[in-house]
């Protein structure tokens, strides 16, 4: 049985509570998720889009960020393969100073277990495990 996909619109409409007729579908989707009712799934571009959405557009809080995405991709029937690291990668965004990108990538180089990047993103030497090359 396949899934049907969840796009980023419905993440941002639930979220955002900012449309009167989409916000309501897009809730009643969570909702039935929540109940288990009705399996979903998505992807980490769908997630990423979300997060970009509501930090450059809306300019959310990164706090208020993590723990709204984090709370729908918490939900059982929400498929998201490798979406237990999610939290991990918002432990780094909370802190700041990198973008929600990069911390996806400090997690998966974690994951990997290496240790070197390299990218002229001098952002990356904020993370003292992470050694940035050049060259």
């Amino acid at each position: 049985m396949t899934l049907p996909f969840i796009d980023t619109n419905i993440f941002l409409r639930h979220l955002r509570q900012d449309d009167p007729t989409l916000s309501r579908k897009a809730t009643a989707i969570f909702d039935r998720i929540e109940r288990g009712e009705l399996r979903v799934c998505t992807s980490d571009v769908v997630i990423f889009e979300t997060v970009f959405t509501l930090q450059r557009s809306y300019q959310q809080p990164r706090d208020r960020i993590a723990e709204a995405v984090l709370s729908l991709l918490e939900l059982p029937g929400l498929v998201l393969p490798g979406k237990r690291a999610y939290r991990k990668v918002f432990a780094h965004y909370r802190q700041g100073g990198l973008g929600f990108a990069d911390c996806y990538h400090v997690v998966l180089m974690e994951r990997w277990q290496t240790k070197e990047i390299f990218s002229f993103d001098t952002d990356f030497d904020k993370v003292p495990a992470i050694k940035r090359r050049q060259e």
